[in-house]
């Protein structure tokens, strides 16, 4: 990839800045501002440089219900912001003029629009229209092929954003780790984890599973995991069923309105399964405690469902002791955030999906279309 650093002539130039504003809003306003000010390095390097600046993310949900506005109010807590509601078919008059009055444009959600998902190369040159310059800033969404990660480029010298390098090199640390070299894997959609498990389970020492996708594990061991959630498909995990594994033991089970622990092969028909127990967390920190790297993805819970002691419990442990840590997934970093350790953690990664894409790949559709973009 090329860096923003290596664009020699920035000063009244208008860069299309990808980023991933993607963040919760609570009651109007951002509750968690991590994914926006993880940017605010490569903003003030572009207006240093004199650029002009347009910002273009997405925002999950509907239209109506998932508008940037709430951002645009807390990014104008830092800068001077234009927001412009609509861009496409045509190029808006306040676009065309911003930039003698603004120092920053924020676009309405990029998803409002069928051409982003849909990849739509009419929707990426409309878009690539409006500046000299592509720069990537949105790693958490470049696994998508989606028309302002990978068509966009196309059109325009593109280039890695500042922190977009940064979560290259700190998640790359995975590919040659200090040992012993602890992972762990949590969340739901075990499918979607195979890659990693498969490229992983031969360079870690011990990996860890837990939430949801423990349950296959478990069950594939021939143990009963009641009305646990389990894969929808029938998913092949033999090859993992061996000394490096490490299941919980124990687990916190949802019966009805009861809640209780129970040692694993105590669960029964009608338990779910819904965190990790005590004794399987002592056991998980102290193998922590005698890691040099530890990789973690996704929550050890339901997170959603208010179960989160486990993936907090985890977060101390890997924050007081003194190793490597690579983080990533969102409610795994919400849990650090909740917890102010962010800085505890060698580094947190944006991206959820994104990180485990790059983790069993080493590319993404977002990295690949920067290194095959306009005028290389």
């Amino acid at each position: 990839m090329k860096s923003i650093r290596e664009i020699s002539d920035l000063n009244g130039k208008t860069v299309f800045l990808r980023v991933d504003f993607n963040v919760p809003i609570e009651n109007g306003k951002v509750a968690d501002d991590f994914r926006i000010k993880r940017v605010f390095p490569t903003i003030d390097y572009l207006r240093e440089k004199g650029a002009n600046i347009i910002l273009a993310s997405h925002m999950d949900g509907e239209r109506g219900q998932a508008s940037l506005v709430p951002v645009a109010k807390y990014l104008r807590e830092f800068y001077d912001v234009l927001f412009v509601n609509d861009y496409y078919p045509n190029i808006p008059i306040d676009l065309k003029q911003a930039f003698h009055e603004k120092s920053l444009v924020l676009l309405e959600n990029l998803r409002f629009y069928d051409g982003e998902k849909d990849d739509n190369i009419d929707f990426a040159k409309h878009l690539a229209s409006f500046a000299d310059f592509f720069v990537n800033e949105a790693f958490a969404v470049s696994h998508r092929r989606h028309a302002s990660i990978v068509s966009v480029p196309k059109f325009l010298p593109s280039f890695a954003g500042i922190f977009l390098e940064e979560e290259i090199k700190e998640i790359s640390r995975a590919f040659n780790p200090e040992h012993p070299f602890l992972l762990v894997l949590g969340g739901t959609k075990f499918e979607t984890k195979i890659p990693i498990l498969k490229k992983f389970f031969s360079i870690a020492d011990q990996v860890f599973v837990g939430g949801a996708l423990a349950n296959d594990l478990l069950k594939a061991k021939g143990l009963d995991v009641g009305h646990s959630v389990v894969s929808s498909k029938e998913v092949d995990v033999k090859e993992f069923l061996n000394s490096k594994l490490i299941l919980p033991t124990d687990v916190v089970v949802k019966k009805g309105d009861e809640v209780s622990i129970k040692q694993i092969d105590e669960v029964r028909d009608g338990d779910v399964a819904v965190d990790v127990g005590p004794q399987s967390l002592n056991t998980l920190c102290s193998i922590v405690k005698k890691s040099r790297f530890v990789l973690w993805n996704g929550p050890l819970g339901n997170y959603e469902a208010g179960f989160i002691d486990g993936t907090e419990t985890l977060a101390k442990c890997i924050a007081e002791a003194s190793n490597t840590s690579i983080v990533g997934g969102g409610h795994t970093v919400a849990s650090i955030a909740k917890l102010d350790l962010n800085d505890e953690f060698t580094f947190v990664s944006t991206g959820g999906g994104a990180m485990l894409d790059f983790l069993a790949n080493e590319t993404l559709p977002g990295i690949e279309a920067l290194n095959n973009s306009f005028g290389l």
